[in-house]
């Protein structure tokens, strides 16, 4: 006689099976947590590994049962992890969730909606409706008629903003785009994937992206033109000059795509929202709630002006959105994604916009923005380290006195030790150590202890 299969996390007996995993994985949270005892585990890769290697089988023969699984493996995951909720984890643009988000998150894995068909997601997909149509309004406050789709992140929208982009020009010519040297790197990976030729890239030695030497290299390339500028850099957190920007572009006749994957939540700040001036002039805008917005990770966005911009995505399966359906007044899905099977990550970023709000949101951006600030001060204080510059947004580099090989292995140090995550870039030639601030909890204590690892770790 078969066994009874393990009990479903949906329908109404599906909270009563959840509970008491709820308790198995919190206390293994916990305890993987404690068991760290700091931002990172000790050891590096091969100790990391050694560690998980010594669970035993990942596929027994006779399974280990609900409660040991999650509690071992949930443990050592936590143990083993980099987590972005230790103030001195500070290396990325990974942000430490909001509690709020991650329950919503495993109300979303529960119910299991797939977003590619009406009756997959009925409430989902009119819920995505509504918080896209808002995001979208957020980003393009003038526009008659803004929209946005929901992403896994700016990769995946800066590759749609090429996407859309290509096919508006179909029939002039190859697409050309063009890019700072301080763009993310995605364009050259999006360029590559959709068969487009190579970005051309401006030099930025400055940072950002200047609209004189934009405006000769749009002179000096044939078009169609897609022009990427930046609002939030990953190296240094800083804004290209937008307004100006745009100007360019407008003179050209060239689209204007802005990836405001780290910098977009500042439209939350009324305090700081005033560095994405210009921003609603662009075409195409990448958003990331994952970063500044504090979700769990998968949360992009790519707004557009104009939702007529989405037309090249639609695209009909007849048993997802068969042409009567879609007649009869189904909502066709298939149209907001090129992907098929997608989670509703509508949900945690509805949950934390209506908990917190536009107020809650923009207290948060102001509260790490403030700590960046705080950083530089500390640092410019400090005799034995030099600040690159006074941060734009989150980001603040710095370096001990010391030649990039030291500057390198100080970093390595920290990291194999479990006593921080620094991030490292290169500016004016020279390498420097990265700090991220996106942990609103983190003190000016936890400021403090930075400083002290990093010129102890120096010394040694």
């Amino acid at each position: 006689m078969r066994a009874a299969p393990p009990p479903l996390a949906g329908g109404a007996p599906g909270a009563d099976a959840l509970r008491p995993l709820l308790g198995a994985v919190l206390d293994a949270l916990r305890a993987g947590a404690e068991e760290r005892g700091g931002p990172l585990p000790a050891g590096g890769p091969e100790a990391v590994a050694r560690r998980t290697a010594a669970l035993g089988a990942v596929l027994p023969e006779t399974g280990t049962g609900p409660d040991e699984a999650l509690r071992t493996l949930v443990r050592a995951l936590a143990a083993g992890a980099a987590d972005p909720a230790d103030p001195l984890c500070a290396a990325h643009l990974h942000t430490p969730p909001l509690a709020l988000a991650a329950a919503a998150d495993l109300a979303a894995s529960a119910l299991n909606p797939s977003m590619d068909s009406w009756d997959q997601a009925p409430a989902a997909s009119a819920l995505e409706t509504e918080v896209t149509a808002a995001l979208a309004a957020e980003v393009f406050p003038d526009a008659p008629r803004p929209d946005a789709l929901v992403t896994t992140g700016g990769t995946e929208s800066n590759q749609l903003a090429l996407l859309l982009a290509r096919e508006r020009h179909t029939g002039e010519g190859p697409l050309r785009t063009v890019v700072g040297a301080n763009a993310h790197h995605s364009f050259r990976r999006a360029a590559w994937l959709l068969g487009l030729p190579a970005p051309v890239v401006v030099p930025t030695p400055r940072g950002t992206l200047d609209p004189e030497a934009l405006d000769a290299a749009l002179t000096a390339t044939p078009g169609p033109l897609l022009v990427a500028a930046t609002a939030g850099t990953t190296d240094e957190g800083l804004v290209d000059p937008l307004p100006a920007l745009a100007d360019v572009c407008a003179a050209h006749g060239a689209d204007l795509h802005a990836d405001a994957a780290y910098g977009g939540p500042l439209l939350f700040s009324r305090t700081h929202r005033r560095l994405l001036d210009g921003l609603d002039r662009a075409r195409t805008v990448t958003v990331d709630l994952h970063k500044l917005g504090w979700q769990p990770a998968a949360a992009g966005l790519l707004a557009v002006r104009d939702t007529a911009d989405l037309t090249p995505l639609a695209h009909t399966a007849d048993y997802l959105n068969a042409d009567d359906d879609t007649d009869a007044g189904l909502p066709d899905l298939l149209g907001r994604s090129p992907r098929t099977t997608r989670r509703p990550d509508v949900l945690k970023a509805a949950v934390t916009l209506r908990a917190l709000g536009r107020t809650g949101l923009g207290a948060l951006v102001d509260t790490c923005m403030d700590l960046a600030q705080d950083l530089a001060d500390r640092i410019e204080k400090t005799p034995a380290l030099d600040l690159r510059a006074r941060p734009t947004l989150t980001t603040v580099l710095f370096r001990p006195h010391a030649d990039d090989t030291a500057v390198a292995a100080i970093r390595r140090t920290l990291l194999t030790d479990g006593r921080a995550v620094l991030g490292r870039a290169r500016a004016d030639g020279r390498l420097w150590l990265k700090a991220t601030l996106l942990n609103p909890h983190a003190t000016p204590g936890d400021l403090d202890q930075l400083i002290t690892l990093v010129e102890g770790s120096a010394h040694r």
